[in-house]
């Protein structure tokens, strides 16, 4: 399974690896080094180079940034979605024209091109225009115990987090909110190009301690619902090697001062899922074609 790879399908190894040790060395030097940054990640295809986004930020281990942010809706039937920008056509300094999706969402700049990474980039379900594929969040086969009462692909519903101020697992501390696992835009693609994602309802959003851009992002972007919850979700793919971290649970997270924060067990990278942080990264550009 893609999802559970270092390397991503559709992708030569050493490309991406290459790829993957460029971007995170190259994500250091991004203030003095924009020119040459951009002219090394924008080959035939289009799309990357450096891109702000939201993500959960990263506080410990090899990780060099955040787990990409997912905006997110809530329909009138009370299922949860995840935004997706209307495609655009962009013409590229070559002259070629370069499909892509972004729209302004609280004041940012969103656009699917924060998700081009990890192999993510070579997936049909992320490209800007792929037909079939709607934005529901669907349940997986099941990170949590709770979610045996659920079906795999089944739709999230606002319902079933209304628990969520007093949720428990053997990891951490009681009320940080309710987390789920399942997928994204992965209806109609090869099992080996799911998107995982991790979506936490929870009160522990506290828009009094950021800026104002960062509140107006989140306002927009995590919806409340009527008991004063927010919905939060993320890409879940870890930004190292692409592991799958965990929220409160899996074992060695107390060990990392993870117990309440979404954690990696393959190389021990920790992300405050909490404090949203708005950082830069190197966009992979998407394979010619796509």
């Amino acid at each position: 399974m893609a999802n559970d790879d270092k390397y991503p399908v559709e992708s030569d190894r050493r490309r991406f690896v290459k790829g993957v040790v460029g971007g995170s060395v190259l994500s250091g030097v991004l203030a003095t080094g924009a020119v040459t940054v951009s002219s090394a990640t924008n080959p035939t295809g289009g799309g990357g180079g450096i891109m702000n986004y939201f993500g959960a930020n990263r506080t410990l281990g090899p990780a060099p940034r955040g787990l990409p942010q997912i905006p997110m809706e809530i329909n009138d039937d009370g299922e949860l979605l995840g935004v997706w920008p209307e495609p655009e056509s962009e013409t590229l300094a070559d002259g070629s024209e370069y499909v892509r999706s972004a729209s302004e969402i609280g004041g940012v700049e969103y656009t699917t091109e924060w998700y081009q990474y990890c192999g993510l980039q070579t997936f049909d379900g992320v490209v800007p225009d792929a037909d079939g594929e709607d934005a529901l969040f669907r349940y997986d086969a099941g990170g949590y115990d709770w979610m045996d009462d659920v079906s795999q692909g089944e739709a999230m519903l606002t319902e079933h987090f209304e628990d969520y101020d007093e949720f428990d697992t053997a990891i951490g501390d009681p009320g940080q909110g309710k987390p789920a696992t399942g997928t994204w835009r992965s209806q109609n693609v090869p099992p080996e190009q799911t998107v995982p994602i991790l979506v936490i309802k929870t009160d522990q959003l506290d828009l009094d301690g950021m800026d104002e851009r960062t509140q107006n992002w989140i306002e927009a972007s995590c919806p409340e619902d009527d008991d004063g919850g927010r919905y939060i979700a993320y890409v879940n793919k870890c930004t190292h090697f692409c592991c799958v971290p965990g929220y409160r649970n899996l074992g060695g997270a107390p060990d990392f001062g993870a117990d309440n924060k979404i954690y990696c067990n393959c190389h021990n990278s920790v992300y405050e899922p909490f404090n949203p942080t708005e950082d830069q990264f190197v966009s992979l550009p998407r394979p010619e074609g796509n």
